[in-house]
């Protein structure tokens, strides 16, 4: 517990890039917490009695900034692997009308921390010293224990993506699927991957690797939810196994299931607003049998619009109508466990506590930078009991004409998936411009995933009181009628 007297908060500090980063990696093993601060490129290992600081230093000159944004943190024996990316030296191109750095010095890289002789190691770096563009960041790091291996995701960059297995001892890396890949996950004695477009549709389909075989297989998500509506933009945060399956954590909800198995990979819908809340930029971590996860309200964002498409992602990227959750998943229940500020960037489990890795503000676009990180991060400590306490209460705003809008942009008429496990007061208020009606849908996250029950709800003019306490499990809902005049909150007590 001394561990815990060497955290401190971290406010903004200079290192150049785009808005803020985060707490990443956080990972305690061996009696040894590390943890990344990005974007001030420090990598931190804390013992009960000292603590180090290390910043990169390895991969180039001073001042540097990154690190890592995505969790990329493995553990093997006494060592730990940390992954990401950084900018060795740092080069802030300054201020005018677009903000900008210099991504010829942006490293990806691994590295190796010997836990029981406090020694770092580079495992390796690459660059394709590109001014705008750059090679593609360590997003994932998944030991391969059959052939004592590294495999590593990536996906976020112009060059050299895929997913590579790189060797613990020689630092060689080796291509083995092309198609660019940020998470995946141990599922029996197979790797499943989540592949697609992630800054763009998302997540489309699963690329299983087989650890003994070394074979590959390649499978679809599905097209529709558990409530029978499309869904859009299911942009991968996380993914983790448990139940013999993959759960793979993504914008607007869940996919659940093990197509090696025959059972097709379902879209659960959960937290579905019109704007980027999403399971992005944090860890989905295995506890007491279940799995951890936060769904993020603000974890990237366009700042500064520079054209119309630009402020349509702008509006959508800083929309907050719900706070960031902690969620505690024990099919077939979803449990809200924790309520939070702008995001959670890392999640892990020591000495009985949960620690939470958080910022007040996003990631933003590479020509809006600083040179400075604009974020106040810190680490909160929870009790593990938390997971089996009744759950905080929970307010969620939305305005109905931005339903009507991304009913209209993208075909996206449902929303929300709200869990009411351990709520014993939950209630929908609808201010209405117009007679309406609403469908109400109710499912849970039994394993297979089931089908959803609906009922339809009229809906007046005015101000209308739904009482959800009738229903159990899941929510989501559909209006029959756009309405770019109401407003829409649900509250949960």
């Amino acid at each position: 517990m001394k561990i815990l007297k060497h955290i401190n908060r971290f406010p903004q500090r200079y290192g150049p890039e785009w808005g803020s980063g985060g707490i990443f990696g956080l990972r305690y093993h061996n009696d040894v917490l590390y943890f990344t601060v990005a974007f001030e490129a420090q990598a931190h290992f804390i013992r009960e009695d000292s603590k180090r600081i290390y910043e990169f230093e390895l991969v180039g000159e001073k001042p540097t900034s990154g690190g890592d944004t995505y969790n990329a943190v493995e553990t093997v024996d006494e060592f730990i692997y940390f992954g990401g990316w950084v900018h060795a030296p740092a080069i802030y191109e300054g201020k005018n009308e677009k903000s900008t750095i210099s991504f010829v010095n942006k490293y990806s890289h691994v590295h190796e921390y010997d836990t029981e002789n406090d020694e770092i190691r580079l495992l390796w770096k690459e660059s394709i010293h590109h001014n705008t563009d750059w090679a593609g960041e360590v997003s994932d790091i998944i030991y391969d224990p059959y052939e004592d291996k590294l495999l590593i995701a990536r996906e976020d960059g112009h060059a050299n993506l895929g997913i590579y297995e790189l060797d613990r001892k020689s630092g060689k890396m080796e291509l083995l699927n092309e198609n660019p890949s940020l998470k995946g996950a141990l599922v029996h004695d197979t790797v499943f991957f989540g592949v697609g477009k992630n800054f763009n549709w998302g997540m489309m389909e699963v690329h299983v690797f087989d650890l003994i075989t070394r074979k590959w297989e390649r499978f679809p998500v599905g097209q529709t939810s558990v409530d029978g509506n499309s869904f859009v933009r299911p942009n991968l945060g996380d993914m983790e196994s448990a139940y013999n399956r993959v759960f793979a954590f993504v914008r607007g909800g869940m996919f659940v299931g093990n197509p090696v198995n025959e059972e097709e990979m379902v879209f659960v819908r959960l937290f579905d607003f019109p704007n980027f809340y999403a399971p992005m930029r944090t860890n989905a971590l295995t506890i007491g049998g279940g799995i951890l996860v936060a769904y993020n309200a603000h974890h990237d964002a366009v700042y500064r619009p520079m054209n119309e498409e630009g402020k349509i992602m702008a509006e959508f990227t800083n929309s907050i109508n719900a706070p960031s959750l902690l969620l505690y998943i024990t099919p077939p229940m979803v449990k809200i466990v924790g309520i939070f500020g702008a995001r959670i960037t890392s999640i892990e489990k020591a000495f009985g506590k949960i620690l939470l890795g958080t910022n007040t503000t996003p990631n933003t676009g590479a020509l809006e930078a600083t040179p400075f990180d604009t974020g106040n991060k810190d680490i909160v400590i929870l009790d593990e009991a938390i997971i089996q306490r009744a759950p905080p209460a929970l307010s969620i705003s939305i305005e109905m004409a931005s339903l009507a809008k991304a009913e209209q942009l993208f075909g996206a008429s449902a929303f929300g998936g709200i869990p009411l496990d351990g709520y014993k007061n939950p209630r929908m208020i609808i201010n209405a411009s117009k007679d309406n009606r609403l469908t109400v849908y109710e499912y849970d996250l039994s394993l297979p995933v089931g089908r959803a029950y609906e009922e339809v709800i009229g809906i007046e003019e005015g101000r209308n009181v739904i009482d959800l306490s009738a229903f159990s499990g899941i929510v989501s809902f559909k209006l029959k009628k756009p309405d770019f005049a109401g407003k829409i909150k649900i509250e949960l007590l």
